[in-house]
C-alpha cells in the first residue's frame, strides 16, 4: 500500500525542549509532510525553533488560541516566523473552549463573529508587520468551515468522524480544494497490534473531548446520538469514570486510528480518501509517552 505520508502533531514540554526540536529534525529527515502544535505549551517558540533547524518541511500552529494574544501581536509573530522559514509556516486559529476559557479567566465571546474580526485585524496588520502565512481556521462544524472558506486559506479539526467529512466539506468550493485549501484533522493514534490495549489508551485520550458540549453536539451531527446521549447522562450523574466504556468501537474507529502497522495505515488511507489532504497524527503510546510514541509511529512509516 503506498499513500501519501502525514503530518505529524508535535509538542514542546518543560525539560525536554532541545529534545523535541531534535525530533522534529527526525520527522523531516523520515520524510513526514508537515508538523503541527497542538494548543497547549509555546506553539510559537517550538514553530520558531523548527523553522531555524529544518529547511523544507511545512509546519505550523494547529491550533492557536486567539484569545490569548492581540491580534498585531500575533501578527507580528507569525509574519516573522513566515519569512525566516521561507514560507513554510501555517497559522492555524481557534477559539478553543469554555473550560480552558474559565481555567485562564479568559472573557470570549461569539465564536464567528470573534473569528471574523479577529483574521480582519490581522491582515490589516500585515501592511506594518510583512506577509502573513496562510491563515487556517480550526473547526468542528458547517458555518465554521463556511467562515474558512470566506477569510482563510484552510480548515482543521481534531477528532472529526471521518464518516462525516463529506457533509463537512460540502460547503468548500471544489476549486478552492484544487487550488491548495487546507483541509487538516488531528487524529489520534495508536499503533499496537494488541487493539483493545491501543483502543483504551484512545478511548483515555478522549475522554477529555466528550466532555465538552461542542463536541458532543457535533459527533451528534456526525450520527452518534446514542453515544453522547449516553455519556450525557453520565456526566450529569457525576459518572465520569463509565465514560470509557460508553465510547463505542464503532464511534472510535471514526475518529481515530488504532490497532496494528496494517489497520492504522488502512485507516489512514481511507482518511485521504474523504478529503482529508493533510491528516495530522497525534501519536500515543500504550508502553509510554510522546517520545515512545514516536518512536512506534517511525517504525510503522519506515
Amino acid at each position: 500500500m503506498t499513500i501519501p505520508m502525514p503530518a505529524l502533531a508535535l509538542a514542546a514540554v518543560p525539560g525536554r525542549r532541545g529534545a523535541t526540536v531534535d525530533l522534529a529534525v527526525e520527522i523531516e529527515r523520515r520524510g513526514f509532510s508537515g508538523i503541527y502544535g497542538a494548543s497547549f505549551g509555546d506553539q510559537f517558540g517550538l514553530c520558531l525553533s523548527i523553522a531555524h533547524r529544518t529547511n523544507t518541511i511545512r509546519f505550523g500552529t494547529s491550533i492557536a488560541p486567539i484569545y490569548l494574544r492581540h491580534p498585531f501581536e500575533m501578527a507580528q509573530t507569525a509574519a516573522y516566523i513566515h519569512e525566516v522559514s521561507g514560507g513554510r509556516f501555517v497559522l492555524g486559529l481557534g477559539v478553543s473552549h469554555g473550560p480552558s476559557h474559565e481555567r485562564l479567566g479568559v472573557s470570549a465571546g461569539k465564536p464567528l463573529s470573534d473569528m471574523r474580526a479577529y483574521v480582519a485585524a490581522l491582515r490589516a496588520a500585515a501592511k506594518q508587520v510583512g506577509g502573513l502565512p496562510p491563515i487556517v481556521l480550526a473547526t468542528l462544524r458547517r458555518k465554521m468551515v463556511d467562515l474558512a472558506v470566506e477569510v482563510g486559506e484552510g480548515a482543521v479539526w481534531a477528532n472529526a468522524s471521518r464518516s462525516h467529512m463529506a457533509a463537512s466539506l460540502a460547503g468548500v468550493p471544489r476549486g478552492r480544494l484544487e487550488d491548495g485549501f487546507f483541509v487538516g484533522d488531528m487524529i489520534p493514534t495508536c499503533v499496537d497490534d494488541d487493539r483493545e490495549a491501543a483502543a483504551n489508551v484512545m478511548r483515555r485520550t478522549l475522554t477529555s473531548y466528550v466532555s465538552l458540549p461542542n463536541y458532543r453536539n457535533y459527533w451528534k451531527e456526525a450520527g452518534y446520538v446514542a453515544e453522547m446521549e449516553a455519556i450525557e447522562r453520565a456526566l450529569s450523574a457525576g459518572d465520569r469514570d463509565s465514560i470509557p466504556g460508553l465510547m463505542t468501537d464503532r464511534w472510535l474507529s471514526d475518529a481515530t486510528l488504532y490497532g496494528s502497522r496494517s489497520e492504522v495505515m488502512t485507516g489512514l488511507e481511507a482518511w485521504f480518501a474523504a478529503g482529508v489532504s493533510t491528516p495530522i497524527v497525534v501519536p500515543s503510546s500504550t508502553n509510554g509517552g510522546q517520545f515512545k510514541a514516536f518512536e512506534e509511529i517511525f517504525a510503522a512509516f519506515a
